[in-house]
């Protein structure tokens, strides 16, 4: 790190911080203030928040892991972002007239007090034990293999850069609430993307280019059926990666992710009105369509760099494990220490900041806004609002520990929790997403069913997650129908046939349970609008946003005609 780039990444601190302390000045004395930055975001910020908030260390580490070491593969989780305009074209509406700050408090009104309950729950157990732990893990490698510092003060450097990263993105989150998140997203994502394209345009310069990239990486076998790194589509017969499993799969898991996620809705529930709520998704949708390009090419231009340089006899481009194979998570920060220049490696490094402080800084607010709304209020109803804002920064210092103290444990069982990172959501996914779907779309779908629905899906996937701790760590286990079921299938596959199971669940759980009233479903379903609502959803939109929608569409088929 030249002196250049430590003066790029103090102005960054500074206009960051002046940022923070103009958001602080403004009047935040009650929940939608704090927690929905007073519903009066633009599309910009929304926009610029979701993609924000989305891109983390699952990104600049594993994104450009994984193309370093399976290629395309993992690009059907990031091109299915187009499910973005779901969220803005179909739940906007329903989220809008429902007034809600969290997605349990919307199954509250659509289902039950105890679906809310359930939800809650697990979105806050997933947020600290997955999101916060493994974005405070891999921004800890990240910044040790950049800056390329061991130790300071005799201090491992790793332990400095993961509690300072947690440390720096909490004091913000707590004193600016939503809005802090909101602002900072705008000076981030720009500064984010800027860094991102110069490690391609570099990383493409130094191979060779575009078609160099494919040639190496497309003479590279995958599996024992002929696919090669550059292939989307792969062998039904893929232990990983099936073409039917991961289109079903990355689908369910992709509506979960963007429609009924409390970290990326609470982004469009900030918007002034249905109008910016869904013209803030498209612009994220448009922003989704970056993450291939930004972050799993580079990871295969690092692989392809890697392979040329010892085929040319050279020395090993990307770091070694100690097992002979290539340390691909480490194919970001290889690219960022050795190919930039000063000045725009601070500038990238500017952009890695961004990108962990944004999306730490969305999961903390959505966590205290979990706690604060569906478990505080709720018991105590008669709360002022600014002693619910008091509450919520409360819970966000709480957040912040439990990340911190889970950081020992992360640090030790890392690989093991990275490798069932896509698990967990595959689990998590087809349960909510069932509930939500269905609840929205059948005006029949009683509050037991969707409840048991959740339940369902509950105890199938840590079913699921407790086989998989078992069997892997228990190699000689005898064959049984259980192990087949809960082990054996593949977990997009199973992923596909939990979301179907879930819904027979709910169906029939509806059928022969109470109906729910029309007073209660009012504006929560289709077909159950009334004429004022609709004329307000039909005001929010014109011809441009279906152009916008259609191009993105558009985007997307060409991308799979390429790759496939």
């Amino acid at each position: 790190m030249a002196l250049l780039d430590w003066v790029v990444i103090g102005i960054f601190l500074l206009v960051l911080i002046g940022i923070v302390v103009w958001v602080m000045k403004q009047e935040q004395d009650d929940t939608a203030d704090y927690f929905l930055g007073g519903r009066d975001a633009t599309w910009i910020a929304i926009g610029a928040s979701i993609f924000a908030s989305n891109i983390g260390s699952e990104h600049l580490v594993g994104l450009a892991g994984a193309g370093a070491s399976s290629g395309m593969a993992m690009a059907h989780w990031e091109i299915q972002g187009w499910l973005i305009l779901l969220l803005g074209w179909v739940f906007v509406p329903f989220y809008s007239r429902s007034m809600v700050y969290t997605m349990p408090e919307f199954l509250e009104k659509r289902y039950n007090s105890q679906s809310r309950t359930i939800l809650s729950v697990i979105s806050l157990i997933s947020y600290v034990l997955t999101k916060v732990a493994v974005t405070v893990y891999a921004g800890g490698l990240v910044f040790q293999q950049v800056f390329g510092i061991q130790e300071l003060w005799g201090i491992d450097f790793f332990w400095i850069a993961a509690i300072g990263l947690v440390l720096i993105t909490a004091v913000y989150t707590i004193f600016g609430g939503m809005r802090s998140v909101l602002y900072t997203s705008v000076l981030q994502t720009p500064i984010l993307l800027l860094g991102s394209a110069v490690i391609l345009v570099l990383g493409l310069k130094e191979l060779g280019g575009w078609d160099e990239m494919i040639r190496i990486a497309g003479a590279v076998p995958v599996n024992d059926y002929g696919d090669k790194m550059t292939d989307l589509m792969r062998n039904i017969n893929d232990p990983k990666f099936p073409w039917l499993g991961a289109l079903i799969g990355s689908a369910i898991i992709g509506f979960w992710y963007w429609c009924t996620d409390q970290f990326i809705v609470q982004r469009v529930l900030s918007g002034k009105n249905e109008k910016e709520s869904r013209r803030g998704a498209i612009f994220g949708a448009y922003l989704k369509l970056l993450p291939v390009f930004l972050f799993l090419i580079p990871g295969m231009i690092a692989f392809a760099i890697h392979q040329k340089s010892i085929g040319a006899g050279g020395e090993a481009f990307l770091p070694m494990l100690s097992n002979g194979q290539i340390n691909s998570d480490s194919a970001f920060p290889v690219l960022v220490a050795k190919l930039l220049p000063a000045g725009f490696k601070g500038v990238v490094v500017c952009g890695i900041l961004a990108a962990l402080m944004s999306s730490l800084a969305s999961l903390f607010n959505s966590s205290a806004s979990l706690f604060t709304i569906d478990f505080y209020k709720r018991f105590k109803p008669d709360t002022s609002e600014k002693r619910l804002v008091v509450v919520g920064q409360i819970a966000t210092v709480f957040i912040v520990v439990l990340g911190i103290l889970w950081i020992p444990i992360m640090r030790s069982i890392g690989d093991v929790l990275y490798t069932y990172l896509q698990d967990v959501q595959s689990v998590l996914a087809p349960g909510i997403a069932a509930a939500f779907l269905l609840g929205v779309t059948w005006k029949r779908t009683s509050a037991k069913g969707g409840m048991w629905g959740l339940i369902t899906g509950l105890i199938i996937g840590l079913t699921r997650l407790g086989a998989n701790v078992f069997y892997s760590n228990n190699p000689d286990a005898a064959q049984t129908l259980f192990k087949y079921i809960f082990y054996d299938v593949n977990w997009l596959f199973f992923c596909g046939w939990m979301f179907l199971f879930c819904i027979v669940i709910i169906v029939v759980v509806s059928l022969f349970t109470e109906a729910p009233s029309e007073e209660k479903i009012q504006g929560l379903v289709f077909g159950t609008a009334t004429p004022e609502q609709k004329a307000v959803t039909r005001a929010s939109w014109n011809h441009w946003d279906i152009i916008h929608t259609v191009i993105i569409l558009g985007i997307t088929v060409a991308f799979y005609i390429y790759f496939w």
